[in-house]
């Protein structure tokens, strides 16, 4: 009988720095049956450790995103509607070509712009003051900016919203989760119905409540509903965690840092590096095996959940030679912070557009930044990888 490993048992040194434990099961094995740790340990789940065995997983089409093949409606799913993480072919194929003309590397590129003029200006306010809270100031305004421009929400209401969208992802209960996806489903319901009665708009919400494929399908209200969200919700989050996670790892390997600034041709390389060495998301959302198969000759039965872990993938060994060493020259190519197969993550070159303004920004115009104390507390849970706040001074 397969052990079963309570994730929970190793405290809080699991939740500041999992390597090591992923480390530990790694070298026992590429798949392991696990309990999470709280606030989720109710979950009992197969993980997948190993890089080859997590990019076999993440592109193996008997893993299923629709629990309803099984029998299971997540919260979010129930509240929101169908959307393209929890949805399989040909339902996925159908949602994923109404939506990914939007984030082709041409339009994505389009926005340069627009990105460098919000992180200009979210650093014009930040660098008078000598110190700040780099997730508050810079990391969490730029890329929820960005993506409510492009989708079309008003800026008043961002400030609610961002309070929602980070209970969503890493709730603090679980009535505090509920609750947020309670307003969420209404507030995205009211939004797209403005836009609706308001007429042709000029953002990416009215372009998909447009949206026509040539033979003539269309998203529903609740597709849309669920589109919205899922491009809301993952349009930001991650950003946020890469961009801090970024500047954290480069001020704690000052040597890497000071390559960079002497040489920004490895910027685009260095991001890389930071998807690769500490990722935004740590664990893939959950898979469920539609069928009994064998991941590296561990029999999963019909009905499984599968969790597919990409923090712990990136740091194989088999894989990346020396992985818990930060190096911006490393090539990097390959990892699977942004997933892989038909769900490979549709924001990524936005995301990167995104972390390469930002950190090249943040630099040029802080030639002195420093750690201001101790990063704030991890967020919850094994779904993001961040930390609430940053402290910096420069």
């Amino acid at each position: 009988m397969t052990e079963l490993i309570d994730l929970g048992k190793y405290g809080t040194r699991f939740t500041e720095d999992p390597y090591p434990v992923y480390a530990e099961l790694r070298a026992l094995g590429p798949v392991h049956r696990v309990r999470l740790p709280p606030p989720d340990a109710h979950h009992e789940t197969w993980l997948v450790v190993g890089y080859e065995e997590a990019r076999a997983a993440l592109a193996d089409p008997r893993l299923a995103k629709d629990g309803q093949k099984i029998g299971v409606t997540f919260l979010d799913e129930q509240l929101i509607g169908k959307y393209l993480l929890v949805a399989d072919p040909p339902q996925h194929t159908r949602l994923r070509k109404l939506i990914a003309g939007e984030f082709t590397a041409r339009r994505v590129e389009a926005l340069r712009p627009r990105v460098q003029a919000i992180a200009d200006a979210l650093l014009d306010d930040m660098l008078p003051v000598g110190r700040a809270d780099l997730v508050e100031s810079y990391a969490y305004p730029l890329p929820l900016t960005v993506i409510c421009e492009l989708l079309g929400v008003p800026p008043l209401d961002r400030a609610a919203f961002r309070a929602l969208s980070t209970e969503a992802v890493a709730p603090s209960s679980a009535e505090s989760e509920h609750s947020a996806f309670v307003e969420l489903a209404a507030y995205l319901t009211d939004l797209i119905e403005d836009k609706r009665c308001a007429g042709p708009v000029d953002d990416l919400l009215g372009d998909l409540i447009r949206a026509t494929t040539e033979d003539g399908d269309q998203l529903s209200a609740q597709e849309l509903r669920g589109m919205a969200f899922v491009l809301l919700i993952a349009g930001h989050e991650t950003t946020v965690n890469l961009i801090s996670g970024g500047v954290h790892a480069l001020l704690t390997h000052p040597g890497q840092l000071t390559a960079l600034r002497a040489d920004m041709t490895l910027l685009d390389g260095a991001v890389e590096e930071m998807l690769r060495y500490e990722g935004p998301v740590e664990n893939a959302t959950f898979r469920f095996a539609a069928e009994p198969l064998d991941i590296a000759g561990t029999a999963v039965a019909s009905g499984d959940p599968v969790m597919i872990g990409l923090a712990a993938a990136d740091r194989d060994g088999g894989r990346y030679p020396t992985p818990d060493r930060f190096d911006i020259r490393r090539d990097a190519r390959g990892h699977v912070a942004f997933g892989h197969g038909i769900h490979y993550c549709l924001g990524a070159p936005l995301a990167r557009l995104e972390a390469r303004v930002a950190l090249r920004s943040l630099l040029e115009r802080c030639p002195d930044l420093a750690l201001d104390g101790p990063p704030g507390a991890r967020l919850p849970g094994m779904l993001m990888r961040g930390v609430r706040s940053l402290p910096v001074r420069w």
